[in-house]
C-alpha cells in the first residue's frame, strides 16, 4: 500500500537533488539563525553547498525526459553501452567523435558517432539513460545548458550537440 500515486512518485524522484538541497538549505538556515557560534559557520557552508546542490539539481532534472522506454543504457570505465529490441552497441567516450539529438524520432534519441562504428541511436527516454548527463558533460567544451534547451525544445531536424573536431569551415559556428 502506498500513500502516493506512481506519476507523483516519479516526479519527486525526478527532482531528487532539488528537494535534497532544499533540506540542507532549511538544515543550514536553522543553524545559522538558531545556536550561533561554530554551528553557524557550518550552516553557512551548509547553505553554499544547497546553491550548488540545486543548480546541478535543476540541470539534472530537465535531463530525464522520463522512463520506460525500449532498450537499457549502461555505463562502464568510459564505455556507454545500449541494447535495444531491434540493435544496440558500444561507442567508447574517448573515441567519441560527435554527439547529436534527433528530435524527429518518437521519442527523441541521442545519436553518437565514433570512428569504425556503426552510429549508435538511444531513445532518450530508455531505461538508465539518465547516467549519460554525467558522460556527456564531461565531453571537452561541451554547453551543458546548451543541450538542455536542444532536449526540450523540440527542434524540427537534427542537432548536433558537441564535435570533438569540427567539420565545417571556421566561419561556421556550432552554436
Amino acid at each position: 500500500m502506498s500513500f502516493f500515486r506512481p506519476e507523483a512518485k516519479l516526479a519527486l524522484w525526478r527532482w531528487r537533488e532539488v528537494l535534497v538541497s532544499v533540506f540542507v538549505l532549511i538544515l543550514g538556515v536553522s543553524w545559522v539563525s538558531g545556536p550561533g557560534g561554530l554551528l553557524a559557520w557550518v550552516g553557512w557552508f551548509l547553505i553554499v553547498v544547497s546553491a550548488a546542490l540545486a543548480v546541478i539539481g535543476i540541470q539534472r532534472a530537465r535531463f530525464r525526459t522520463g522512463a520506460g522506454g525500449q532498450g537499457v543504457v549502461t555505463v562502464d570505465e568510459g564505455q556507454i553501452t545500449y541494447l535495444g529490441p531491434l540493435d544496440g552497441g558500444i561507442v567508447a567516450t574517448r573515441e567519441m567523435e560527435r554527439l547529436a539529438l534527433d528530435p524527429t524520432s518518437s521519442p527523441a534519441h541521442w545519436v553518437l558517432d565514433q570512428p569504425g562504428q556503426p552510429t549508435l541511436h538511444i531513445p532518450v527516454n530508455a531505461e538508465g539513460a539518465e547516467a549519460l548527463f554525467d558522460v556527456f558533460s564531461s565531453l571537452p567544451g561541451l554547453k551543458t545548458e546548451q543541450m538542455l534547451s536542444e532536449l526540450n525544445g523540440r527542434s524540427p531536424h537534427k542537432v548536433v550537440i558537441w564535435e570533438r573536431t569540427s567539420s565545417r569551415p571556421p566561419h561556421l559556428r556550432l552554436h
